[in-house]
């Protein structure tokens, strides 16, 4: 079973732990890619998301097979869109791609260069 955890301080001020299954974390509300967290992820495959922002939850199916570390697109992303990352700009789509896709240096540059 993939796992993470989180720590949590409830009103008592002790440290629970909490697990859930979880595949792709997604930093900010905002973003519009999360990260691929466990081996990989294979195509068409159902993936738990966890937004770290607002401890909400959400599912994606997977186009392409993306290894750990990895970005996934979570909305479709047009040629010269932003991507979020954080919550912040890393970089500009210079080609396009469908919600579940694999993001990374064949769809996304750099806007510094």
């Amino acid at each position: 079973m993939r796992l993470i955890y989180k720590i949590l301080e409830n009103s008592n001020k002790q440290i629970d732990t909490i697990y859930m299954a979880t595949d792709i974390i997604i930093h900010d509300q905002k973003d519009n890619v999360g990260v691929v967290v466990v081996e990989k992820i294979a195509p068409k495959q159902d993936c738990s998301c966890w937004i770290m922002e607002n401890d909400s939850s959400l599912n994606i199916q997977s186009i392409d097979e993306i290894p750990l570390g990895h970005k996934i697109a979570m909305t479709d992303l047009k040629e010269g869109d932003t991507i979020l990352k954080y919550g912040h700009d890393i970089g500009k789509v210079v080609k396009s791609i469908k919600k579940g896709q694999h993001v990374h240096v064949h769809n996304v540059k750099t806007k510094k260069w």
